[in-house]
């Protein structure tokens, strides 16, 4: 039945600058645009490595015609016909989840039409139409344009090298799983993935579009993708998080595990003093946490939740009841740091953090036992710093030595001088002897900010001292550095580094923790810099290590 010209099809604005928008971005895109336009934080090569298994398929959009007929006259003014249609597994799933409706009620279908991409590749827009759909969707829908995206294609591809191409889009790509399926209709997996940052072209989301059933990879996807509810919910508790991770490092649920991987839960709760009901629960919460997983009549440790146990090489286990105990308790008043700029932790206990931990024995080997811990990390830092012509070094505010005895052991012709206050060279002693390098120290007391340090060392250290402390604290500290140092002296400093972007980091909730805890900060590699150059020093290399941190090469300026 052909239908009169002389009824005007009713087409809302929304849907024709929906399918405008879209031709004009194929004509004037091709792979390697769309691939700099999505994922820019990515190399040249590896853009390439992408284009060698994908090329840009087709932009797609949603729109809520009122007649069949209004698809035909929507191409037709752009010069396009359709030249496929058929129905659509996926966003009708999406949508019947994202509005709570029966999937029968989202009878959406896709129809497609062939438009070159800027290179004259073989390129597509395809249009998701849903008819007569309820009005509060298409109002919804019409805003957000949230199933608009850019689609990238594969032929039939392996696991292997589908699974790299996922990880790289959402590893140094910034982009998260966002959903996915499989359409039946047409045997095609279907991997949908967001941006997370700021993007200056119409399109948020990336589909990739690959041939063939994926069912392992789809569902590893899926479980990645959460809506904005769900990840909200997640980040909102976190909080809970750390508690049971420090429950479970308080009674030493881990290193119970460790010794007997799969004893049944009534006898862990036995051997930890704590109720087997209640213990049942948190297992269940450590397991969506992947501390653990199932084994036997109970659960075995993941490789996560090992560094919970004490015997572990990297234990981070006082680091755990560290941050859910006073720095956990004092982050409640994060809402005081952010309101007046200054310290949560000494409006809430009372005094500075550092006095807090010295002052209660039990407090102040906890703070010691969490900062070795993390120490531990650098074991390969003693390889990375340059001893071919030293003979001597010296940790600044070096802790309990952890550090220090690596380096030592590292470099066995090296001598090493710890300096730091009277009351924590007490607790280093040990540290050091463990290493066998006690005989190859000095314990010399003494406060960096107005003591001057032991002069004339080969090396000198700085490890996590500067994040402690503002500007003008980390100038007099590196004044007082390089008043030590001779012209062939180094100072080596060890710190977490601010990513100078916005790219993703450990290091932004570091940031947060200094201000709320210590009074300190994070900062960026160009702010180190900045503060050497002041004090007439220069970085001269950079050394990635893990966690975010990094070690910077210092010596003073010619």
């Amino acid at each position: 039945m052909t239908r009169s010209l002389a009824v005007p099809l009713r087409i809302e604005t929304t849907d024709r600058e929906r399918i405008t928008e879209a031709v004009e971005f194929v004509r004037s895109h091709d792979t390697g645009r769309v691939l700099a336009a999505m994922l820019p934080d990515l190399t040249v090569a590896e853009h390439a490595a992408i284009a060698a298994h994908c090329r840009f398929a087709h932009t797609a959009v949603l729109i809520f015609p009122e007649e069949p007929e209004a698809i035909d006259a929507l191409f037709a003014e752009h010069d396009l016909a359709v030249v496929s249609a058929g129905p659509s597994t996926v966003v009708r799933r999406r949508l019947a989840i994202r509005h709570g409706i029966p999937d029968e009620r989202m009878p959406v279908r896709i129809y497609r039409s062939a438009v070159p991409a800027l290179d004259g590749s073989p390129c597509e827009i395809e249009v998701f139409a849903l008819e007569n759909a309820p009005d509060e969707v298409a109002a919804a829908e019409r805003v957000t344009g949230a199933e608009s995206h850019l689609a990238m294609a594969t032929g039939p591809i392996d696991e292997i090298t589908l699974t790299g191409l996922r990880a790289l889009f959402t590893g140094r790509g910034r982009m998260r799983a966002d959903g996915g399926g499989y359409n039946p209709h047409e045997d095609t997996t279907i991997l949908y993935f967001a941006c997370t940052g700021a993007r200056t072209q119409p399109y948020r989301r990336l589909e990739l579009h690959v041939a063939g059933h994926q069912p392992q990879v789809l569902s590893t996807h899926t479980l990645e993708s959460e809506g904005p509810a769900q990840r909200l919910l997640r980040q909102l508790t976190g909080a809970w998080a750390t508690q049971a991770l420090a429950v479970a490092a308080e009674h030493g649920i881990a290193d119970h595990i460790a010794a007997a991987p799969g004893v049944p839960i009534a006898e862990l709760a036995t051997r930890t003093g704590t109720d087997c009901g209640a213990l049942t629960r948190l297992m269940r919460y450590l397991l969506d946490l992947e501390v653990v997983e199932p084994a036997g009549a109970g659960y075995a440790l993941t490789d996560t939740g090992a560094l919970l146990a004490h015997g572990h090489d990297h234990s981070l286990n006082s680091l755990a009841r560290l941050y859910g105990g006073a720095f956990y308790e004092s982050f409640g008043a994060l809402d005081y740091a952010i309101r007046t700029g200054r310290t949560a932790f000494d409006e809430h206990f009372g005094q500075h953090h550092f006095d807090y931990f010295t002052a209660d024995p039990d407090r102040a080997e906890l703070f010691d036992s969490a900062m070795a811990a993390s120490a531990a990390i650098f074991g390969h830092v003693g390889h990375l710093i340059d001893t071919s012509t030293a003979d001597t070094v010296i940790d600044v505010g070096g802790g309990n030595g952890e550090l220090l005895a690596r380096v030592l052991s590292a470099n066995p012709r090296l001598r090493g001088t710890l300096f730091e206050r009277a009351t924590t060279l007490d607790r280093a002693r040990p540290t050091l002897l463990r290493e066998n390098c006690l005989d190859r120290c000095h314990l010399v007391p003494g406060d960096f900010f107005t003591t001057p340090l032991p002069p004339a060392a080969d090396i000198y250290l700085l490890s996590r001292v500067l994040h402690d402390w503002n500007d003008t604290d980390c100038r007099t500290i590196l004044h007082n550095c390089a008043t030590a140092m001779t012209p062939t002296s180094h100072l080596y400093i060890i710190e977490r580094l601010l990513p100078e972007d916005n790219s993703p980091s450990l290091v932004p909730a570091w940031d947060i923790h200094m201000l709320c805890n210590v009074g300190g900060r994070e900062r960026t590699p160009t702010h180190y810099r900045d503060l050497a150059a002041s004090v007439n020093l220069e970085v001269t290399e950079r050394h990635d290590l893990p966690l975010g941190f990094a070690l910077l090469k210092v010596r003073k300026r010619p």
